[in-house]
């Protein structure tokens, strides 16, 4: 036997493990063709109604020869082995030999193409009831083993306890009554744990006739009432208990105590309709009841028994129990002094135990034959010693063959034991390795990602703090211009006016001059003056005025962010806002949010949407600020209940502005986003909204 070096195991079984799934997928292809499943209908239905007992025997071989036509034409094997298995017991059950050795060979053929263990176990245990039924044990115990294997690998263990419990009776019928009571043995502690009381019965007469046969009388009692025991337990009828108490008779009997055996042997007979019932068990009673009343002296009550039992196996050709009936008749008559009767009888049954192959029974008349025959004594005596030697080899040849097999398939049980524990080593091993290697890419690649996101977290506070840097940088740069404009402006308001006011009143007082040069030189002086004031308060209400002018740092921000991505990219911006607004007076938390928001939307625009054109729009009235970022890309449909990180973001920032916000996207139709805002002042969250106090400005 070549094995396998043990490092291609693993990589073996995963190859058989691949053919055998690819196997059963192909084989469980079915046709969807009409026409086929029709057929198969059809099959079903000739197998059925074959098993009719109204059917004529020729009708039933008519009906399951076409369903076997059919069954060849079908394109699928798994099916062809179902019904090829079904055939396979229907031909063994009609005792058409040729058709069911046709029929057999393909069913083994198609199970194992298939992969089907379960039917394959079948058709072997079907072969071995064929080759038991023509007496040829040794073919009967290597099949009844093959299927046996088969269950137990696929944990049938009902099955499997059946056929130990054959596989025993094969071993007890040629004599190797030790092997055969160990092989029983097993079958009962495979079946006591399933409850299967029947069956563990039948496995206690089996081991009461093995005890028959080593001439233990005692054990076969025990056993027998055991099966006797289970029969009651599994609530069994009172007809299947019948053949036990007929068994346990004949131990009284050959014990010789038939004042024991008598009343039971009349008790089964007692059962109504038991030659309507159980014809041959009644044939086998009724003689086994007159050779206790011949070996009991009971001469007068005989031979109306045997003459019954004759009658009940011709009709139902029964012609081992009339072998077995005709012998004990014969000695009858020969208890009689009846010596023609006698002969006649014997050799009636010698030809029929010749017919059915019964050597031992043939034994059995050979004893008897001198006492008939006494001119031809030696003739018969030669043939018992010729015939007894012949079935002491064959019996010794058949134990040699039997422990050959019983120790290759220990030997191979063994190897298999030693194949298992090493496969599961080294299946143990890879699943080791494979589980090692599994838990350290899913640590490393947590650890990555980890480290991915801890940098990301970092990288977005920073981003955070330079930006609120720059805004407050941003806020002192233009508080500075303002405060350095209102100081220019009182200057020349409070300065240069008042110098000039001064001026020109002194102007005014040399008017009372009266001479005419004088006059005109003030009235030029006086023009030149009033000029100059106008210029300076001109200038002094501009730098008054530039004091309160919008310079939009928070829409400078915007459109930096508008540029960079610009410039990395092929995308056009139109980003519309009223410059009415002071949009410097949104509070820190607003101006960082938005900011924020716009980003995260233009990103995933440039990345996801392959869009051309992005759309910018802020809208503002009393209490409301109100922003759309749209792009005409690809779009996509919105998932429920399914957000990614950056959507996530964006609920987070709105809800922490108290805001609202909508998200619009169709495929090929682009995606609007929709932010809903209320307006906050810069200092105070009870101060009026940047509508209001542009209003309150103008008003100033």
């Amino acid at each position: 036997m070549s094995i396998s070096p043990p490092f291609l195991k693993p990589i073996y079984l995963a190859g058989m493990c691949l053919v055998l799934f690819l196997s059963s997928c192909q084989n469980q292809e079915t046709s969807n063709n009409p026409i086929e499943i029709a057929k198969i209908d059809s099959i079903q239905i000739w197998i059925d109604q074959s098993k009719s007992v109204k059917t004529n025997p020729d009708v039933n071989s008519l009906l399951l020869n076409r369903a076997l036509k059919e069954v060849s034409a079908l394109s699928n094997d798994s099916l062809k082995a179902v019904y090829l298995t079904k055939l396979s017991a229907r031909y063994l059950r009609l005792k058409d030999s040729l058709n069911f050795r046709k029929v057999n060979r393909k069913a083994i053929l198609f199970n194992k193409k298939v992969g089907d263990s379960s039917n394959l176990g079948e058709v072997y245990w079907d072969l071995g009831a064929f080759f038991k039924k023509y007496n040829v044990q040794d073919s009967t115990y290597f099949k009844y083993r093959e299927a046996q294997q088969i269950f137990e690998a696929i944990g049938n263990q009902r099955k499997s306890g059946q056929l130990l419990r054959k596989m025993g009776g094969v071993q007890s019928f040629v004599g190797d009554n030790i092997r055969a009571e160990a092989t029983i043995l097993k079958a009962i502690e495979k079946l006591k744990p399933l409850n299967e009381f029947e069956d563990i019965s039948r496995c206690y007469s089996s081991l009461a006739d093995n005890a028959k046969l080593l001439d233990e009388p005692e054990q076969a009692l025990k056993d027998y009432s055991e099966a006797l025991r289970y029969l009651e337990k599994g609530n069994a009828s009172p007809i299947k208990m019948l053949s036990v108490k007929h068994n346990m008779a004949l131990v009284h009997q050959r014990q010789g105590h038939h004042e024991k055996a008598i009343p039971v042997f009349l008790e089964v007979l007692a059962f109504d309709s038991l030659h309507q019932k159980k014809p041959k068990l009644c044939g086998r009673v009724l003689n086994n009841l007159g050779y206790s009343y011949l070996k009991s002296d009971q001469l007068s009550k005989l031979p109306e028994p045997f003459i019954k039992a004759r009658r009940v196996q011709d009709s139902i050709n029964d012609i081992g129990g009339k072998s077995s009936g005709a012998l004990k008749l014969a000695e009858y008559y020969l208890a009689t002094k009846d010596s023609s009767m006698a002969l006649s009888n014997l050799n009636l049954a010698r030809d029929l135990a010749t017919d059915v192959g019964s050597n031992t029974h043939l034994l059995d008349i050979l004893k008897v034959l001198p006492s008939a025959d006494p001119k031809n004594a030696v003739a018969h005596a030669n043939r018992f010693i010729e015939l007894n030697d012949s079935l002491q080899k064959q019996e010794r040849k058949i134990r040699e063959k039997f422990g050959r097999i019983q120790f290759k398939t220990d030997e191979f049980i063994a190897e298999n034991q030693v194949l298992t524990r090493e496969n599961q080593l080294w299946t143990g091993i890879a699943l080791s390795l494979f589980l090692l290697g599994l838990a350290s890419y899913v640590i490393i690649n947590q650890r990555v990602k980890n480290r991915i996101l801890k940098f990301r977290q970092e990288q977005q506070a920073n981003n955070q703090e330079i930006f609120n840097l720059m805004l407050a940088q941003s806020e002192k740069v233009e508080e500075g211009k303002k405060m350095e404009q209102k100081r220019v402006s009182e200057e020349l308001h409070d300065g240069v006016l008042g110098k000039m006011l001064g001026a020109r009143m002194m102007l005014l007082g040399l008017n009372k001059k009266t001479d005419p040069e004088a006059i005109a030189e003030r009235a030029k002086a006086i023009g030149v003056i009033q000029a100059i004031e106008g210029e300076v308060r001109s200038i002094s209400h501009e730098l008054s005025h530039a004091a309160y002018q919008k310079i939009h740092n928070f829409i400078l921000s915007i459109k930096d962010l508008i540029n960079t991505v610009k410039g990395s990219s092929k995308i056009s911006f139109d980003f519309n806002y009223s410059d009415e607004l002071d949009w410097d007076a949104l509070s820190g938390d607003i101006k960082i949010n938005l900011y924020r928001i716009i980003q995260e939307s233009i990103q995933n625009s440039v990345k996801h949407a392959e869009c051309e054109n992005i759309y910018i729009n802020f809208h503002a009235d009393e209490a409301i600020l109100t922003v759309h970022i749209e792009d005409n890309g690809r779009g996509f449909t919105p998932k429920k209940g399914k957000k990614g990180i950056g959507m996530r973001n964006i609920a987070s920032r709105m809800k922490k502005l108290n805001g609202t916000w909508d998200i619009k996207s169709e495929l090929g139709k682009g995606t609007k986003v929709t932010l809903t805002i209320p307006l906050i002042s810069n200092d105070n969250e009870n101060a009026p909204s940047i509508i209001q106090r542009e209003h309150n400005l103008q008003e100033t």
